[in-house]
């Protein structure tokens, strides 16, 4: 349904934010699946998590996994971390876009000078916060999100300094409108995100397409090699891989077992190619076999 990406400085209401947001749509009347995905998730120390660039990255790693298992058109996925890094950014866009559903950023707008504060105060109730020299390399780091980048867009912005976080903030309000609003063919002001060859996984490379192409043409191969061999070096016509499998193979010649795969190896990558701007591969083993025998006969007759 939708992707919901939380931005800001280190110590600027993210989470607060995001629990304003998840309130705000659980309280619709059309009851909706809302997950938050964020460091606590994992039990990740945030001092332990940013102390060094390798652990940063493992987190994002972590987090976009997540993010990726969990998209899917019934549930809106809000995640609250950093988020800092316009690259990552771009990133969860991608798998956003891959899903076919809406994205957007929620940025908690916040001078470094009141986050700083913010820090502090936290480190003296005992509150999860950050250590001084990580705050400020965080700091030093952060990529502010522009509109104008579509990974960032639309993007809806909180001052909590100014204006505190509340269910009823505009910004929220305005969001939580823009996720669930119905959409029509009349509609311009909600963006569905459309996937694209970039994004979505090659349909050839299903599981199931996979494993049944390569059941296909190894069924296939086999059986000329089995009928190669009954006819002691003769010629084999008129080959029927099965009763239910009308499609038969004409070898005028004898073709070596190196020489099979080959051609299976080139006739599997040829299929996956063409299922980019064509019809997928055939998903059933008989399909598959028909194609690869006629392949083959070509092949054959071409010589």
């Amino acid at each position: 349904m939708a992707l919901v990406v939380i931005c800001g400085q280190p110590c600027s209401g993210k989470s607060t934010a995001t629990l304003c947001l998840s309130e705000a749509l659980n309280d619709l009347e059309s009851k909706l699946n809302v997950r938050i995905i964020d460091e606590t998730s994992f039990h990740l120390d945030r001092n332990q998590t940013y102390a060094e660039m390798t652990s940063e990255k493992n987190l994002r790693g972590v987090l976009r996994s997540e993010v990726d298992r969990s998209l899917s058109k019934d549930n809106i996925i809000i995640v609250d971390s950093l988020n800092s890094i316009k690259g990552y950014r771009y990133e969860l866009w991608c798998l956003a876009r891959a899903a076919g559903i809406r994205h957007c950023v929620l940025f908690t707008d916040v001078e470094e000078t009141h986050c700083r504060k913010w820090n502090t105060e936290r480190r003296e109730k005992d509150e999860s916060s950050y250590n001084d020299g990580i705050f400020e390399d965080l700091v030093r780091r952060f990529e502010r999100p522009d509109r104008r980048n579509r990974w960032d867009s639309p993007l809806f912005e909180l001052w909590p300094f100014k204006d505190g976080i509340e269910k009823s903030s505009p910004a929220i309000v305005d969001l939580v409108s823009y996720v669930t609003k119905k959409v029509d063919s009349k509609t311009r002001d909600v963006k569905i995100l459309q996937p694209t060859i970039a994004t979505q996984s090659a349909r050839f490379s299903e599981a199931n397409s996979l494993y049944e192409m390569d059941r296909a043409t190894q069924e296939v191969t086999s059986a000329i090699i089995e009928a190669q061999s009954l006819a002691m070096g003769g010629l084999v016509t008129g080959l029927s891989i099965s009763h239910d499998l009308p499609t038969i193979i004409n070898i005028s010649r004898s073709v070596g077992l190196p020489e099979l795969r080959r051609l299976r190896k080139t006739f599997i990558k040829l299929t996956g190619q063409s299922s980019l701007s064509g019809p997928p591969p055939p998903s059933d083993a008989d399909s598959a076999k028909r194609m690869f025998i006629d392949y083959l006969n070509r092949e054959f007759g071409s010589e």
